[in-house]
């Protein structure tokens, strides 16, 4: 009796075929057939439960355009004028500088020359580091 489960399990063996397992992926960002994306978005956008917001530019005047970029060539102006009066012409120096509410600092450090700018009004602070 043994020795015909034995054959028995001899000739099961030599009859069992395998093949080997292929993940194959469907999405096409990954390798898969490109044919699937279409589904893939239409799949997403059904799922998706957000709405886009109405976020249309509003369109300006000429007028408008003319008025904002005039207050800005105003406000550089005016920012420029106050650096050269500030600093001087030679740029920024290390030290300690007040601008209205704003408290600044120029030192180096190892990263290159460091700007701490601190908003006194609302506690916010800033930190600009130029490289060497």
């Amino acid at each position: 009796m043994p020795f015909l489960i034995t054959l028995f399990l001899f000739f099961l063996a030599v009859s069992v075929n395998g093949q080997a397992l292929v993940y194959k992926p469907r999405n096409p960002n990954f390798g898969g057939d490109t044919f699937n994306y279409q589904y893939l978005q239409n799949s997403a956008d059904a799922q998706n439960t957000f709405t886009a917001k109405n976020n249309s530019p509003i369109q300006k005047t000429e007028l408008q355009i003319f008025t904002e970029n005039l207050n800005s060539q105003l406000l550089n102006q005016v920012s420029r004028s106050l650096f050269t009066q500030q600093f001087g012409t030679n740029g920024i120096a290390i030290g300690s500088y007040t601008f209205g509410s704003l408290a600044i600092e120029v030192y180096p450090s190892a990263g290159g020359l460091t700007i701490d700018i601190l908003d006194t009004t609302t506690g916010d602070q800033t930190q600009v580091i130029i490289p060497n």
